[in-house]
């Protein structure tokens, strides 16, 4: 979040020790009613379409390639279960865009940005309508997203994206929606953000691939691929598959194509759950149209709240570990935890007799333009979609479409962006990359510091196309 405005009274409960009472999983994956699992592969395969990656990459690609072809054989290759890493991880939110906001598109893409605003809101209705249509149980509430300032420099830096007179709230108007003493000014963007129970999202996926007839394999780990004649054949624990086609989205985790990995780094995002708020404690605050909620600083929060009324807090930190390792020691920081719980009290003292019931961390794959990227490699029989910097919950959906796109040889709106063609740049190897990344992040601290002044390091990112503000 910006920098905390608020000088009120420490809250009666140690933000310290109530986030040491928490459960070190996921929310979102504590839940009874986790799906059975599946069987993992046992001996060799041959099928149309491999897909390597039980996420929401993975599914929507295994969903929309049988839709579109009932024919096809088509199977999912999970390492661990569905949903498991970043797509059981994260926020809960589902949002249009597909370049991680628009200040971010528009610097990116100017020439098809509104084309980008288009495809993305068309795919958040679709979204919506597999939900519906579905009747899928994940928490699916057509909320928006509320964008607030916490420091005076914020008020200036939302004013400027474009915000509608019936987006934006003054004081006032905004604590009326959701009570903070830590807020300025704010932005209501009223249809371009969905919440949602990510978990459960996939496990409706995931039904519905099993009932489309996709074959899903779990504990079934992809470690390579080559090519074999006319067809790609992928190593894994349980055997060789051969496949007419190979679709990769595996993101955080070390592509099976050594081209993509300097482009992708891991960095984790970490979040904290209360208990149930009761309906006196839920007053305090309002928040009566339940909206996401992210504060403007370079380092920001999201928050919201689930079905059951608890409030979900995360962001902040985005911590990056040598070497660009994924690995489940990351995932409790408590350095962060203790931040994030600070940080919740201070901007609602109300809460003080709240406490946390989970806490977690989790790899968001990240490239050096903040939004997903794609490529074929084995004579277009592999393709694959990453670095989705942490707004993949909707955009892996889109993501899905220019996969297939791209393995079946289609030119269509999606495969013909500048988006779709461009690559971005790759990151320096270590020790070089972790001390630009270091660098980078102190200089991201000290710009929300100094009322968002940008230094010259980051002035020299900007220049050079690698600004990054979020």
């Amino acid at each position: 979040m910006g920098v905390v405005t608020s000088r009120r009274a420490a809250p009666d409960r140690s933000p310290d020790q109530a986030w040491r009472r928490a459960a070190p999983v996921s929310f979102w994956l504590d839940d009874p009613r986790a799906p059975a699992p599946m069987p993992a592969l046992d001996r060799p395969l041959r099928t149309g379409l491999a897909v390597v990656g039980g996420g929401f990459s993975g599914l929507w690609t295994a969903l929309l390639a049988k839709e579109a072809d009932p024919a096809l054989d088509v199977v999912v290759l999970e390492a661990e279960r569905v949903a498991w890493a970043a797509t059981g991880r994260n926020g809960g939110f589902c949002e249009a865009t597909l370049t991680h906001g628009e200040a971010n598109g528009r610097n990116r893409f100017p020439d098809e940005y509104d084309r980008l605003a288009r495809l993305g809101q068309e795919n958040l209705e679709a979204i919506d309508a597999f939900v519906r249509e579905r009747g899928v149980e994940c928490g699916w509430e057509r909320t928006g997203a509320l964008s607030v300032a916490t420091a005076d420099w914020q008020v200036d830096e939302l004013r400027g994206t474009g915000a509608l007179p019936d987006d934006w709230l003054e004081p006032g108007a905004l604590r009326a929606e959701l009570d903070s003493p830590t807020y300025l000014a704010g932005r209501w963007d009223r249809e371009g953000c969905a919440i949602v129970n990510p978990a459960r999202l996939a496990w409706g996926l995931r039904d519905a691939c099993l009932d489309a007839g996709v074959r899903i394999f779990e504990r079934t780990a992809a470690l390579g691929l080559e090519r074999s004649g006319r067809l790609v054949a992928v190593t894994t624990t349980g055997g060789k598959v051969l496949a007419d086609r190979v679709a990769l989205g595996t993101n955080a985790f070390p592509s099976l194509l050594r081209r993509v990995r300097p482009r992708v780094i891991p960095v984790y995002d970490h979040v904290l759950v209360t208990e149930p708020l009761t309906t006196e404690q839920l007053a305090r605050i309002g928040w009566s149209h339940r909206q996401g909620v992210s504060d403007a600083g370079n380092q920001f929060h999201y928050y919201r709240l689930t079905s059951d009324d608890r409030i979900l807090w995360g962001g902040y930190d985005a911590i990056y570990h040598y070497g660009r390792k994924v690995s489940s020691v990351y995932d409790q920081r408590p350095a962060t935890f203790a931040r994030l719980s600070e940080h919740f009290y201070q901007t609602f003292p109300q809460l003080a007799d709240v406490g946390f019931t989970h806490r977690w961390g989790g790899a968001i794959d990240t490239c050096s333009r903040f939004c997903a990227f794609f490529g074929t490699a084995l004579g277009g029989r592999v393709a694959y979609a990453a670095g989705f910097t942490g707004v993949g919950v909707g955009a892996t959906r889109f993501a899905a479409q220019v996969v297939l796109d791209l393995l079946t040889g289609v030119r269509s709106e999606r495969s013909e962006l500048r988006m779709v063609r461009s690559k971005p740049l790759p990151f320096p190897p270590e020790p070089l990359g972790w001390a630009v990344i270091e660098l980078t992040r102190a200089s991201i601290a000290s710009a929300d510091a100094h009322g968002g002044r940008r230094n010259a390091w980051l002035r020299l990112l900007d220049r050079v196309g690698l600004g990054f503000d979020s």
